[in-house]
């Protein structure tokens, strides 16, 4: 249980530390590659929607991820590796 979380606290450290990257990178020109993000799942103008007449369920997903995401994820991975 205590290896899950800190899996878990590796895996969102390196998610926000590399989305804080992104954001600061984009305005480098130089290195405005590592804020490059994809955005994957459904969009917030087009929903997934469920109407049954008596309840209308919405569905929605969207998560976007960048290069420098990526590469801060692989890092917190390995230096989890390391200490556990």
């Amino acid at each position: 249980m205590k290896r899950t979380f800190l899996f878990l606290f590796y895996l969102l450290a390196g998610i926000v530390i590399g989305s804080l990257l992104a954001g600061v990178f984009r305005g480098i020109p130089a290195l405005s590659w590592l804020g490059y993000a994809n955005t994957i799942g459904f969009s917030a103008s087009n929903p997934a929607v469920l109407d049954l007449e008596i309840i209308k369920i919405t569905f929605g997903f969207s998560m976007s991820i960048s290069v420098a995401q990526i590469i801060t994820i692989g890092i917190a991975m390995f230096i989890y590796d390391r200490v556990s």
